[in-house]
């Protein structure tokens, strides 16, 4: 069962569609080795980091050539990366930041002699069930056995349908053949329909599958090594070794017939509304009554078949696999999908692939760190009110909506002065971003958890109760309006988002503490982080995706064909620009994956400037730290892309991300905005003050 998805998607776990989110995954993957070593167990504040660090910086770096050394140099050599992570960044020592702050408050909650509202008993006795590994371990692979016998006990396809319900209804086996969900309507975006998304994969893209050289073959092989050995934990029936292949090389079917995560950019690619009968008539030898009736939704209505081969080639498939693969299959899934909930042997064993096989990762995360993700995964917002309430006042939600207001309205000056658009563009954009909601901090409505049970010594039925709690109120929204309140991200993710079918930017109080927001700093680098951050989340509503909705985030042409033309010239200018750029060995970025962050980035600050230039133009600013105001502004936005990669999650984001390295969304901006020259005395035909820059907004 699949949640919301949107053009590039939401969080890389939905299908690989990615929410224009401005600090990529690197915040989700690392922890602060230093603040490993100094704090071993919860706290109860929030650490404090400047906005602006010199001690980050190598001075001995010539800003000119290289502003990524010369702001990150010295946070580069002092932050390695620690041994549980595939990579650290300063997005990585705030999410560590909050998460030991979370973890202080859910020991706390975890009492059960502690007075407790209803929401703090749950948050608390999710905690307490998933920190209780002595009775995980006691309990083996026990939890899951039920499912897994009844995949054991399909005696004909014509079954399957009813049981893949189920298995997708309570999430046990949602990456399971394909997604299903409620998502808006890209004709109409004030109703919500039915999305049948692509999936069924194990590894982390289509091209994993597809691709033959010697490294891929090699990680290939790794990967049904990995397949075998959880069946073998599961006591699979069938030879692991020889269903390991069959399961590859169902995947791999699936796989060559799903899109590339570049052709699933444009949002054209992914709108196919259709019926039931034109669902059923593309898999005939499927049957979706069965399917619909175990997810309790009789009355799908319209249906957005995301991608119709892929679905014509998952009919095929089933047609032509034996039955006793296709179980195989299920059951790696289904033990894939729930080895975080089980005793530690299939913990390590999805650790050894996932992590340091394909990230390189040599240890894992502690057991707390699990437990107070899982608790944002499935209990967010009630986590949420706790974390909101001690550490964002209403004055810094009233801050950081006066900065985006200065921004919306340096975008306006900006359209009403393109010389490149045509009046008639210029108005439907000026009608567009006036339509832009603004959602910071926090929902105005919590969500209700009232129908969830949560108890403290079942962790397992804990996770499958709050499986279904979400999968029924997901499934609920089909056929309704569209709840224009509803976040999608938690209150404490160190993030921020842009939804195009929304026409919204999302700013969650996570996102809004030191170092990234800093109200004990000067203007400068908060306008050049934070503001930045505003200005490339609303950029992302006219980059070459988010351009494609209207004002009312419906999927509609509203461009001029010259404009469209011009638009795409000088986006074609980004992508040349940045596929130059190496990631690693001899990868080079995938600029037309990377093209809507790349904009993005640089329309962004260039809003930002424009907005901190407004806000400070009665004012006599003087150097700071031997750092002029513009040097400030231009330090205060790199720094927030300091990081440390392994060679390995470089490999990864390379073939998945829809993000550009941090070097390079610092030195592929600055090199496209002569002011950043100007600030640095850089001289003309230096690495960063190019002869050509690009420019879109």
């Amino acid at each position: 069962m699949k949640k919301k998805t949107v053009p590039t998607g939401l969080y890389l776990a939905l299908s690989g569609l990615m929410l224009l989110a401005f600090a990529g995954t690197a915040f989700a993957q690392a922890v602060n080795a230093q603040s490993n070593k100094a704090k071993d167990g919860p706290t109860m504040s929030l650490p404090y980091t400047p906005g602006l660090d010199v001690s980050a910086m190598d001075l001995s770096a010539d800003p000119c050539v290289d502003f990524y050394q010369y702001t990150c140099g010295g946070w580069m050599v002092n932050n390695p990366i620690p041994a549980d992570q595939s990579s650290w960044s300063v997005y990585g020592k705030l999410y560590q930041d909050n998460q030991r702050f979370l973890w202080g408050i859910l020991q706390a909650l975890a009492k059960p002699d502690t007075k407790r509202t209803p929401d703090q008993q749950k948050i608390g006795d999710y905690f307490s069930a998933c920190m209780d590994v002595d009775k995980i371990d006691a309990l083996g692979i026990q939890p899951l056995e039920p499912l897994l016998a009844q995949i054991q006990g399909l005696n004909a396809k014509s079954e399957l349908p009813g049981l893949l319900g189920k298995l997708h209804f309570g999430g046990a086996g949602s990456d399971l053949f394909f997604g299903l969900g409620p998502n808006q309507d890209f004709a109409d975006s004030t109703r919500v329909i039915t999305m049948a998304d692509a999936g069924g994969l194990g590894l982390p893209d289509r091209d994993y599958y597809t691709r033959e050289d010697d490294k891929s073959k090699t990680l290939q092989d790794k990967y049904r090594q990995h397949v075998a050995a959880m069946l073998k934990l599961a006591r699979i029936q069938a030879d692991p070794d020889q269903a390991a292949d069959q399961i590859f090389g169902f995947e791999a079917r699936l796989a060559r017939a799903s899109l590339t995560k570049v052709e699933r950019r444009d949002p054209k690619s992914l709108f196919h509304n259709m019926d039931l009968a034109g669902l059923q008539a593309l898999t005939p030898a499927f049957a979706w009554r069965d399917y619909l009736g175990a997810l309790s939704l009789q009355n799908p209505g319209t249906i957005n078949v995301s991608e119709p081969a892929f679905y014509r080639e998952l009919n095929a498939a089933l047609e032509q696999t034996d039955l006793a693969t296709i179980k195989a299959y299920m059951i790696w899934h289904v033990v894939h999908e729930n080895a975080a909930y089980l005793s530690r042997d299939f913990v390590d064993a999805s650790f050894d692939f996932y992590s340091r096989t394909l990230r390189g990762v040599p240890e894992q995360k502690p057991r707390w760190k699990k437990c107070v993700a899982l608790v944002d995964g499935q209990l967010g917002e009630a986590l949420g009110k706790e974390f909101t309430r001690r550490v964002f006042p209403a004055d810094l939600k009233k801050r950081t909506l006066a900065m985006t207001h200065q921004i919306e309205t340096a975008m306006a000056a900006e359209i009403r002065g393109l010389d490149w658009m045509s009046d008639q563009t210029k108005k439907r954009a000026l009608e567009k971003l006036k339509a832009v909601a603004n959602k910071i901090g926090y929902p105005d409505k919590w969500r209700d958890y009232s129908r969830l049970a949560i108890t403290a010594d079942d962790f397992f039925a804990n996770v499958l109760r709050a499986n279904e709690f979400d999968s029924a109120r997901q499934l609920a929204k089909i056929g309704r309006p569209v709840e224009r309140g509803e976040w999608s991200m938690t209150p404490q993710t160190v993030n921020a988002y842009y939804d195009p079918q929304m026409n919204e930017i999302n700013f969650p109080a996570g996102v809004l503490q030191p170092p990234l927001y800093d109200p004990a700093m000067d203007d400068a680098p908060n306008y050049g982080n934070t503001g930045g951050t505003i200005g490339h989340e609303l950029t992302h509503g006219f980059d070459d995706e988010g351009r494609q909705f209207d004002a009312k985030g419906n999927l509609v042409d509203w461009w001029a064909q010259k404009d469209e033309e011009k638009f795409n010239a000088r986006a074609q200018c980004i992508v040349d620009q940045y596929a130059e750029y190496i990631v690693v060995d001899d990868i080079k970025i995938n600029s037309k994956l990377t093209l809507g962050e790349d904009i993005a980035d640089l329309g962004g600050l260039i809003l930002a400037y424009a907005a901190w230039k407004a806000q400070t133009a009665h004012q006599d600013l003087k150097p700071i730290q031997a750092l002029s105001p513009e040097q400030r502004f231009f330090v205060g936005y790199a720094q927030w892309a300091c990081e440390n990669k392994r060679p390995e999650q470089m490999r990864l984001n390379a073939a998945t991300d829809p993000h550009s390295p941090g070097k390079y969304r610092v030195n592929g901006l600055v090199a496209n905005m002569p002011q950043f020259a100007k600030a640095f005395m850089c001289k003309k035909g230096q690495p960063l003050a190019p002869p050509k820059v690009c420019s879109v907004w």
